[in-house]
């Protein structure tokens, strides 16, 4: 590839998902050009609810989205932990009120779909950035003073640097980091989405529920303005496969789950298709920019979302990257370094703390006991107190 002058050129954005998007419109309000190449035919968002920390709110009214995303979300006033056996309730912690007020932003959850065409709408709307679909980026090489792209079509793009947000499986970490493919968790999960109308009245709640059973746990809650209700049942299984958006039918997920509370059997008896997702993280690590090179959110730092924390932490990233590219905009290099020591111990103790939770949820005999007892002793300050390092800042 013949060498370029990156100067005046775009930064080049691998991967149209919530984390590209987000570093593209960061960018641009930074006053940077950013070409998005996305490999898909459109940009859109496969998947159903996710949660929405404080944290996330923080960086989004940086960008100026925090309204945009709370307009179509679903603001809860709780988050409770029940026994999936017995139907006690282990735990319950407050979201609204003093909350709020501690960590000056709201807890809510969205669909997927809802808070990535917020920002692809933004990214349309500003001219400094171009949206590209069919773009599969193949490769790519650094000439020190740029980058070029190859694309599967024998194109190459060139650029000023490139951020690849291309998810769990980056064939750009492949090149900076080389550490083979995900870790395997050995949990799998399965996901659907109800209209309000179809959940039965006496189990639709308006907060977050969360099921904790002997190597399972089902959670539920309503979002898209409550018109919708979001299902996730996890449960442990060594079946393996890449992606997750597979449809699948319910045998396996019946084995694991019959023998739980009937509020819980009634409501997986709700569901028609079944999603399924086998869950994979990867060890943290220091590293992730070489040269004109950086990685961002899964490519980056691929976490279990028993945090919550996916597109919460490449959000955070992508306001991260902006503010050094703008504070460094001729040394792109110095920019993303910046960059990645300001991030990789943050995230890296969300992937580390993730990884804690699963096994707290899907506690069984004894443990499950002693985390019952843990958690039923906590007040809500001392529950707010375990997550402040996370919901606080960035």
């Amino acid at each position: 590839m013949a060498r370029v002058n990156g100067g005046s050129q775009p930064f080049l954005v691998v991967g149209g998902g919530i984390g590209g998007l987000a570093a593209a419109y960061a960018l641009a309000r930074a006053g940077f050009p950013v070409r998005v190449l996305e490999q898909s035919s459109e940009f859109r968002e496969v998947g159903a609810g996710i949660q929405l920390g404080p944290n996330i709110f923080r960086a989004l009214e940086r960008l100026g989205l925090k309204d945009a995303v709370l307009a179509d979300a679903h603001r809860v006033n709780g988050m409770e932990m029940r026994d999936a056996l017995t139907g006690a309730l282990v735990t319950r912690i407050p979201l609204d009120g003093a909350f709020i007020e501690r960590f000056q932003y709201p807890y809510a959850v969205t669909h997927r779909a809802d808070i990535h065409a917020t920002l692809l709408k933004a990214c349309q709307g500003n001219d400094l950035v171009t949206l590209e679909n069919n773009r599969q980026v193949e490769s790519y090489e650094d000439h020190g003073n740029g980058v070029t792209v190859a694309l599967q079509n024998g194109e190459s793009v060139a650029g000023r640097a490139l951020i690849g947000c291309d998810g769990m499986w980056s064939k750009i970490r492949d090149r900076i980091v080389g550490d083979g493919k995900p870790r395997v968790s050995g949990h799998i999960a399965y996901r659907a989405v109800l209209n309000r109308a179809d959940v039965p009245a006496d189990l639709w709640k308006p907060d977050i529920v969360l099921w904790a059973g002997p190597r399972t746990h089902f959670v539920h809650y309503p979002m898209r303005r409550g018109e919708l209700y979001n299902l996730v049942a996890v449960f442990h299984s060594d079946r393996y496969e890449e992606g997750w958006n597979t449809e699948v039918g319910t045998e396996l997920l019946w084995n694991h789950f019959k023998s739980q509370r009937p509020e819980v059997l009634r409501m997986l008896d709700r569901i028609e298709t079944w999603r399924m997702w086998v869950l994979c993280d990867r060890e943290p690590v220091k590293d992730w920019t070489k040269g004109r090179v950086t990685l961002l959110g899964d490519a980056a730092h691929p976490m279990l979302q028993y945090l919550a924390q996916g597109a919460c932490m490449a959000t955070e990233d992508a306001v991260c990257l902006a503010e050094r590219v703008a504070a460094q905009p001729d040394d792109p290099h110095a920019a993303f370094l910046e960059y990645q020591q300001a991030r990789y111990l943050r995230t890296a103790r969300v992937q580390v703390m993730a990884r804690l939770y699963g096994e707290i949820y899907h506690a069984r005999g004894p443990t499950a006991e002693l985390r019952d007892q843990m958690l039923a002793g906590r007040t809500p300050q001392q529950a707010w107190d375990g997550i402040a390092w996370l919901y606080g800042g960035s």
